[in-house]
């Protein structure tokens, strides 16, 4: 499918594709699918391989290619011709932000799920930061079997990098959270007149330091208070890793009265936040991908979300039939009907 168009909507009733051909674009992306976590359900039923390939150009005039195949459970991925060992190396080739319907989740659902979302924003752009969560986890893991197999003697160890990794996370989720909330809280009372509301980060470790951050002596102190109670536990009990994410309004909890329309338009502008401040970092447009996401705004407020968009590179939305996506669309939007798997170019 050729779409070199600046945007392009993929119209056509539920289970004939649409979100499909969004997923192969963010697969492209990441190496990885926003619907499952196992690369073997991406393989058609009956076949032991699938491969995907994708032609990025850059402002700049830069063009990239991606080649990611699936051979009988090994995923083998390409960048410009040269094999990549970790998908990590991906990032910043094709960045995409998905509009999608899990995305509630980071109103409404769990602590972790919120966490996830502002390290998803943070290594669109920061490799580093990618690597510091994965040497976290590693030691998380390591320290959480210590307390279950009674291993005390190696808490202190685990305490100091946990601590050292640890520090550097809650330094960037506070740096990200704070630059969100300079763009957030503007555009939720652009569409819905509601003011005040902001995201709110709650570290685990809080004590002193420069700028509200723990120093070194600080977690370790508190890791040694908590320390009886993971014996007991068998499960480290401070960190990153119990971070909360809120919304407040005007220091109040938004969420729990809000409206299922208000929860909805919260996930919705994060995701634009995410992308405003991926462009504010990197100086580069994200492809942005909108998965019928629409569907449960009144028109009105479908009008505003779409005229307050970020700035994008290409952009790619999935409508149902009926879908008044004649409002929305530019002169030069391409539309494409999908119908059992193929597509047709609606003129």
């Amino acid at each position: 499918m050729d779409v070199l168009s600046r945007e392009v909507y993929f119209c056509g009733e539920n289970g004939q594709g649409k979100s499909n051909l969004l997923e192969a674009l963010y697969f492209s992306s990441y190496g990885s699918s926003f619907r499952t976590h196992m690369d073997s359900e991406l393989v058609k039923d009956g076949e032991s391989s699938m491969g995907v390939r994708t032609m990025y150009r850059e402002d700049n005039g830069d063009t990239h290619t991606t080649s990611i195949t699936l051979v009988n459970g090994s995923k083998k991925i390409e960048k410009d011709g040269k094999i990549l060992h970790d998908r990590k190396e991906l990032v910043n080739t094709m960045p995409c932000v998905l509009y999608g319907h899990g995305d509630l989740d980071f109103a409404v659902g769990s602590p972790e799920r919120r966490r996830f979302f502002i390290d998803q924003s943070l290594s669109m752009y920061d490799v580093m930061y990618i690597d510091t969560m994965r040497r976290y986890k590693r030691i998380l893991k390591n320290r959480n079997i210590c307390l279950k197999e009674k291993k005390y003697e190696l808490l202190e160890t685990y305490d100091t990098q946990m601590a050292l990794n640890g520090i550097e996370i809650q330094k960037k989720r506070k740096n990200a959270v704070f630059q969100f909330n300079q763009i957030f809280g503007d555009l939720y009372e652009r569409i819905t007149g509601i003011d005040g509301v902001s995201i709110k980060y709650g570290p685990s470790w809080s004590k002193t330091g420069d700028n509200n951050l723990p120093s070194m002596d600080d977690v370790l102190y508190t890791m040694k208070e908590k320390r009886d109670m993971e014996k007991v536990m068998c499960r480290t009990l401070t960190g990153p890793h119990v971070d909360r994410i809120s919304f407040v309004r005007k220091g109040s909890p938004f969420v729990p009265t809000a409206s299922t329309g208000q929860r909805r338009l919260l996930a919705l502008l994060l995701r634009t936040s995410q992308a405003t401040f991926y462009t504010k970092i990197t100086g580069k447009k994200p492809v942005l991908l909108m998965d019928d996401v629409l569907l449960e705004l009144d028109p009105d407020k479908r009008e505003k979300v779409s005229a307050l968009l970020p700035e994008y590179d290409q952009l790619f939305c999935t409508f149902l039939p009926g879908e008044p996506y004649e409002r929305y669309m530019s002169e030069h939007t391409r539309v494409f009907r999908i119908k059992e798997g193929g597509w047709e170019e609606s003129r």
